[in-house]
């Protein structure tokens, strides 16, 4: 999932797939799926609304050369 968010295919302000079809595209448990959004927002790469959804966060970048 980082990858995904890293290249471009979850853009900031996004919202990431729910917990379950986490598990459904990824062929993972429940208790993964969610190790995975618990690992992603400890990155910094997603925030959880509750009752919402987690969202990919704006990533930092990188200082301009010059």
């Amino acid at each position: 999932m980082s990858e995904r968010i890293v290249d471009g295919t979850y853009q900031p302000g996004g919202r990431l797939p729910s917990g379950m079809a986490i598990c459904e595209e990824f062929g993972i448990s429940p208790v993964t799926a969610k190790r995975v959004l618990t690992e992603l927002r400890a990155a910094g790469l997603a925030e959880m609304q509750v009752g919402i959804g987690t969202f990919v966060t704006e990533l930092p970048q990188p200082p301009a050369e010059g």
